[in-house]
């Protein structure tokens, strides 16, 4: 005998109630709702996170850090990616970024040291690190950064 030729276990599927179809039905009238009170309206109700007057989830987890508000996002760009994309004397500008979807949002550009650059640069860009900056000026290349 195989799992799929196994009888059905009596009670397993139960039927679904079916409220509100009369007083013959069994429930009918208030439809299991009871009388009155919040719980016998419609649409009310406690909310998602609500557990009994228990003491929430959220509020037993301890919090910690801090979130800056004002923090500045950037797209990062790797220097590696510029040696490999770019020829030398090319110039490195957010719209040359695009176009070549090293970068996909509209948040300021940051070049990061990684990598080795070979090839005179002209970047153009929100901020650079310390490194990418010695790597893009040693290369024979020019850095400015726009407002």
């Amino acid at each position: 005998m195989k799992i799929h030729e196994l009888p059905g276990d009596p009670g397993r599927r139960q039927k679904r109630k079916r409220l509100g179809r009369g007083e013959g039905s069994g429930h009918g009238k208030t439809s299991g709702k009871g009388h009155k009170g919040k719980q016998a309206r419609s649409g009310s109700g406690p909310g998602g996170h609500f557990e009994g007057g228990q003491m929430p989830l959220i509020r037993r987890i301890p919090k910690f850090g801090f979130h800056n508000p004002f923090r500045t996002e950037y797209e990062v760009v790797n220097v590696a990616a510029l040696e490999k994309h770019f020829e030398a004397g090319a110039t490195v500008d957010t719209e040359a970024l695009k176009k070549l979807r090293l970068v996909r949002t509209n948040k300021p550009v940051k070049v990061l040291g990684h990598g080795d650059l070979g090839k005179s640069l002209t970047v153009k860009v929100n901020a650079v690190s310390t490194s990418a900056r010695e790597k893009i000026t040693s290369a024979g290349g020019t850095v400015e950064l726009l407002g």
